[in-house]
């Protein structure tokens, strides 16, 4: 019989095993996705945003390779899609270098 897997992000344990390192790279790319999102509106970030876009388009590319779950792979796309929009404006301030 499986047993329930608590913790702080076990709604993205579906298969009722433990996957700590899926997990955070969800998360991470999540995370990174929203600054590079939030950052790439302001054209003074743009530095930021483009930075922390591309670390979160490599964080969520890796994240979706070895994703187990459904529910992981579905919270790695939507911070690829922040980490990319976020990359894509950041880029068209001004770039990774100015």
């Amino acid at each position: 019989m499986a047993q329930a897997v608590h913790g702080p992000l076990s709604f993205l344990n579906t298969d009722g095993r433990p996957h700590p390192r899926e997990n955070a790279l969800a998360v991470v790319t999540l995370v990174l996705g929203a600054v590079a999102l939030a950052f790439g509106f302001v054209p003074a970030l743009n530095m930021v945003a483009s930075w922390v876009g591309l670390a979160g388009i490599v964080t969520g590319g890796w994240g979706q390779m070895v994703s187990a779950t459904t529910a992981e792979r579905f919270v790695v796309v939507i911070g690829l899609g922040g980490a990319g929009l976020g990359f894509y404006l950041g880029m068209a301030n001004g770039g990774l270098f100015g």
